[in-house]
């Protein structure tokens, strides 16, 4: 069953919900450009209490072009599993044991063809998954990669479809992909049944603004997410 990543969280009432309806992940962006953006503070006021829920979520800090050591910073202190990284981070703070984050970051691409997918992958998968050859991880454990829609300047919650032709193919050399971009109840289905994502990965698709989350998308996204069998 397909995974499901709730992302650009920014209060307390959003992150219960999600938790209840059955998320796997949540995300945090600390990006202060970003229309989702929230302070270390405020994400570590709703951190403290998801962690006291027995079904916490994976929680996820996604930033762009962040230091190492602020990134570390904040995941400590907010009680942060994961580190997405949605900008131009180099592949060694992915891969090399002397990163701070190593062992618990991701890399999100934006690929404009196939050609550049699959070269960018191979400098971000992990290192512990030679030739692309992995199986899925465990839930407590970071996903391989995040493919998200392309966008000249905006860096993620576009609304923007990602390219599912491109995610299918690299979704088969790279098991543990997480999908995102343009996902909503009404194709994430459709999306899982093609691409078959270790993870779905959503934002603008279940908001009724920006940073606010409708509680019924929500509860549609995750089920019709997880009701996909996909064909043999």
């Amino acid at each position: 069953m397909v995974k499901v990543k709730i992302c650009g969280t920014t209060n307390l009432k959003d992150a219960l919900l999600a938790a209840e309806a059955g998320a796997d992940f949540l995300g945090f962006i600390f990006y202060p450009p970003g229309k989702r953006s929230i302070t270390p503070d405020a994400a570590q006021t709703i951190t403290a209490r998801l962690r006291q829920l027995d079904n916490c979520p994976v929680l996820v800090g996604v930033f762009v072009n962040e230091t190492p050591e602020r990134m570390a910073e904040i995941m400590a202190a907010c009680q942060l599993d994961l580190a997405q990284l949605h900008g131009d981070e180099p592949p060694w703070l992915v891969g090399d044991e002397c990163s701070p984050l190593y062992g618990r970051a991701y890399k999100a691409l934006r690929p404009t063809s196939l050609v550049e997918a699959e070269t960018d992958a191979e400098w971000y998968v992990p290192p512990q998954s030679p030739n692309l050859a992995v199986s899925p991880p465990p839930i407590s454990q970071s996903p391989t990669l995040l493919i998200d829609a392309y966008h000249p300047t905006l860096r993620g919650g576009t609304g923007q479809t990602a390219d599912w032709t491109i995610c299918a193919h690299l979704a088969r050399q790279v098991p543990g992909l997480m999908l995102a971009g343009g996902l909503t109840p009404d194709n994430v289905a459709e999306a899982v049944q093609m691409v078959r994502p270790y993870v779905v990965d959503v934002a603008s698709g279940v908001e009724f603004v920006p940073g606010r989350k409708d509680p019924a998308l929500v509860r549609a996204f995750i089920t019709n997410a997880k009701s996909v069998i996909p064909d043999a």
